[in-house]
């Protein structure tokens, strides 16, 4: 069909339609050269149009002609007219037609289209016309469709931007007060309470449309006693008219208490509003610690300004003023009596007993977990008044743990500087906590104090730390040197200006419940990679050993994110009596430069394999049974079962890629797990990688496809599947506050982040869908040729590197 708009005798605009199979015959014009040359405008005309600078002609190798082709007929057009594009032509094009055919042209003329034109291109019957045209061929390549320079074209719609009157009226009669006396026992039918629990079941990412929205504040007296609803009400309310939000944040305080995976939702930039927030922060868990990574972030949609003002209300109220580089140098300011980094041995027992007296006073009542915190002395018994920041300070300073990771948190986001899309207000805003944070503890008496000294040991510790590691990335010569100069240095304590191998009982950072009071020097060792990171063990309190791996030149926030969402994955499977035998190690970023990461004893799958030939032969070396399945320990290998599963199904959630057999680790006690989280949320380095990393190597240890030991591998995958997708909303809430974390894979595509983790949940599916989904994974990873010779490329070219 093709159309025409023209003008009838009254001038009034209208369109002309006709079936292209109504006209007598079908033809199409190919341009294949275009000769001579067209006067340009003149500037004054350029200045006149500016639109005339786009149009090529002004542009190199852009043809100076054009020809614009339209269809008429009894001196109508119709069709609309299709112009060649300003394109350079060669001399490589397919024979059409040879031969010279001269067409006469109108420079500056436009074409009438008549019938009795008076722009004829040349003089011949109509029936010869009609039979010349038939003779062109069509080629695929319609050059004179194409318009390489052609830009997008903004049409202005001057109403665009204006309110609409009966949308707005309509709003206004639907959350009008009057309205809601009689919504107050309002009760919706049978095909309405559907659409409800259709609507209250949507995934945080969901937005709902304008129907929705006025159905749920329709209902919203019904839906106060449902805890799931409440965050989509709230998402219905205009909270820039004050009459509505006046009435929501009355019902807000009669709704049935939400939990904790929604509330997490109302402390996302989705949710501005400061008593929706502070509601959001009465509805803290009790394990704090699992969220507080995600908390910390969540103040990146505080209210500067109200943080700020926390900070001048405390100077007002204190004569103490922190400058803050010194506080980054060293850290926090050092009471003399924890500040023994650069004693000399003498007083070294007494100065034991000082501090052990000291830390027998900050361990918590018995009962007490680490999410049941004390709350500071002179703070709210409550948080109801309390916003975000206040809150996680305040739960800070009671508890050594959360002072812990609080502090190492925020410092990372203060001094990650280097970072250009960052905006300089936040990471003001996160120095004004460390501020707060810092003049709350000195407030806090003695007790609090000690924290805040510790704290600043930990700080002079990792930073004479980070020295030691720089002069050792100095040295000349191969690793065997390296590591004889690393162990040197760390058994010289003039060199450091700190005594390394002995120093007063002091907190890990990356496990803070571990008092730590030297480094045993022989021991240290460095890893083979490029980085070549530390293996550092440690010497407790108790005299036992606590092995960790100092990491200098790696950002490890990645790493610290994926480990935390295991270790919330392996507590939720837990909650619902199901131990898959994982192994969350700790890590903690303290710079994005460097970090300590938790080291288990553990052996790489390739190594098992080049070494035992079979993981089934490690199991039957190290846990023999005559008993067992395969001459192997029944527990042993029910771990090893659970721990394939758990993995599965948790790496394949989070989209984990690069997996080979040398970031899979197994222990003696059968538990295999995975490490190096550089590639997540569906990116993979790796050609067409499997959904899951489960190779032909790991299902022989099971006994095979055909085993019962498989077969027990596949249901757990299910049942981890099933529970954890009935979390995911609270995953989900998660992942959208790290949108704006400096975690790499999540940077490259901020917006999609939430949504790549929610696909792999399939919450489309029914459970019985889910499950036969997951049966397809399972499947398709095991079949994978493609997983197969990579990780054959992946050995050779590591035995190259070796």
């Amino acid at each position: 069909m093709v159309a025409d708009m023209a003008s009838d005798v009254r001038g009034n605009r209208k369109f002309n339609y006709i079936h292209s199979c109504d006209l007598a015959v079908n033809f199409r014009i190919k341009i294949g050269t275009l000769e001579g040359k067209r006067d340009r405008p003149s500037y004054q005309a350029l200045i006149d149009d500016p639109l005339l600078k786009y149009s090529g002609m002004y542009e190199e190798k852009c043809s100076d002609m054009y020809v614009t082709c339209q269809v008429f007929t009894d001196g109508k057009p119709l069709s609309l007219p299709v112009q060649t594009s300003y394109k350079p032509f060669t001399t490589r094009w397919n024979a059409l037609r040879q031969g010279i055919h001269d067409l006469r042209l109108w420079p500056g003329v436009q074409a009438d289209g008549s019938t009795q034109t008076s722009t004829p291109g040349k003089s011949f019957s109509s029936k010869e016309r009609m039979n010349r045209l038939a003779k062109v061929p069509y080629t695929a390549e319609e050059d004179c469709q194409r318009h390489p320079v052609a830009e997008i074209v903004f049409i202005p719609d001057p109403e665009i931007a204006l309110e609409n009157l009966v949308e707005s009226k309509h709003h206004k009669l639907v959350r009008s007060v009057r309205s809601g006396l009689s919504d107050k026992d309002l009760k919706p039918n049978a095909v309405t309470r559907d659409q409800l629990n259709v609507i209250v079941s949507y995934s945080p990412t969901k937005n709902l449309s304008s129907e929705e929205q006025d159905l749920v504040w329709k209902f919203r007296f019904y839906l106060t006693s449902q805890k799931k609803a409440l965050t989509k009400f709230l998402k219905c309310v205009n909270w820039k008219v004050s009459g509505e939000a006046k009435q929501a944040l009355e019902l807000l305080g009669k709704w049935q208490a939400m939990d904790i995976d929604d509330a997490l939702e109302l402390l996302s930039p989705q949710f501005t509003h400061p008593a929706v927030r502070k509601y959001a922060v009465t509805r803290h868990p009790v394990d704090l610690l699992l969220y507080l990574l995600q908390l910390v972030q969540a103040l990146k949609y505080e209210n500067f300004d109200d943080i700020k003002s926390g900070l001048e209300q405390r100077r007002e109220s204190s004569a103490l003023n922190l400058n803050f580089t010194e506080m980054l140098s060293s850290t926090i300011p050092v009471e003399k009596e924890s500040s023994h980094f650069d004693r000399s041995n003498t007083g070294h027992e007494s100065q034991h007993q000082r501090t052990d007296s000291l830390l027998d006073h900050l361990r918590e009542p018995p009962g007490l977990g680490i999410g049941e915190i004390l709350l500071p002395a002179d703070s709210p018994s409550t948080s109801s008044e309390m916003d975000l920041a206040t809150f996680l300070i305040s739960r800070a300073c009671a508890n050594d743990t959360l002072a812990n990771y609080f502090y190492w948190y925020l410092l990372v986001e203060c001094e990650d500087q280097d970072n250009t899309t960052k905006d300089p207000r936040v990471t003001d805003m996160y120095i004004t906590v460390m501020k707060r944070f810092s003049q709350a503890l000195i407030k806090g008496g003695r007790q609090y104090r000690l924290r805040r000294s510790l704290l600043s040991r930990q700080q002079n510790f990792i930073d004479k730390l980070v020295v030691l590691m720089k002069t050792v990335a100095r040295e000349s010569g191969n690793r065997k040197k390296k590591i004889e100069r690393l162990q040197a240095m760390l058994s010289d304590p003039e060199a450091n200006k700190i005594n390394f191998t002995g120093f007063d009982p002091l907190p890990l950072s990356l496990d803070p419940e571990v008092k730590i009071k030297g480094i045993i020097p022989e021991k240290a060792t460095l890893f083979k990679s490029a980085l070549m990171p530390a293996r550092l063990t440690f010497l407790t309190v108790d005299d036992t050993e606590y092995v960790a791996i100092f990491k200098h030149g790696d950002d490890l926030r990645q790493d610290q994110l994926i480990l935390q969402t295991i270790t919330l994955m392996d507590k939720l499977l837990r909650r619902e009596n199901l131990d898959l035998k994982l192994t969350p190690y700790r890590v903690l970023a303290t710079s994005s430069k460097h970090g300590f990461v938790q080291y288990i004893e553990s052996t790489p799958v390739a190594e098992v394999l080049a070494s035992e030939g079979s993981i089934q032969n490690y199991f039957r070396k190290h846990a023999p049974s005559e008993l067992g399945p395969y001459n192997i320990s029944t527990e042993v290998m029910d771990t090893y079962v659970k721990s394939c599963a758990g993995y599965c199904v948790i790496t394949y959630l989070l989209g984990v890629g690069d997996r080979h057999l040398d970031n899979l680790l197994l222990t003696k006690t059968g538990k295999l797990f995975h490490i190096d989280f550089g590639y997540i949320l569906g990116r993979d380095p790796k050609p067409l990688p499997p959904p899951m990393k489960l190779s032909k190597e790991m299902v022989e240890a099971m006994g095979g496809i055909n085993s019962d030991h498989y077969q027990e591998f596949r249901k757990q995958c299910y049942t981890a599947f099933l529970h954890l997708r009935r979390h995911a909303n609270l995953i989900l809430n998660l992942f959208s506050l790290m949108m704006d974390a400096s975690v790499p894979d999540i940077a490259l595509e901020p917006d999609k982040t939430v949504k790549k983790v929610q696909d792999k949940f399939r919450l489309d599916l029914t459970d019985e869908e889910a499950v036969h989904y997951m049966q397809n994974m399972i499947d398709i990873s095991v079949t994978a040729v493609m997983a197969a010779l990579v990780e054959q490329i992946h050995k050779i070219a590591q035995y190259w590197r070796r």
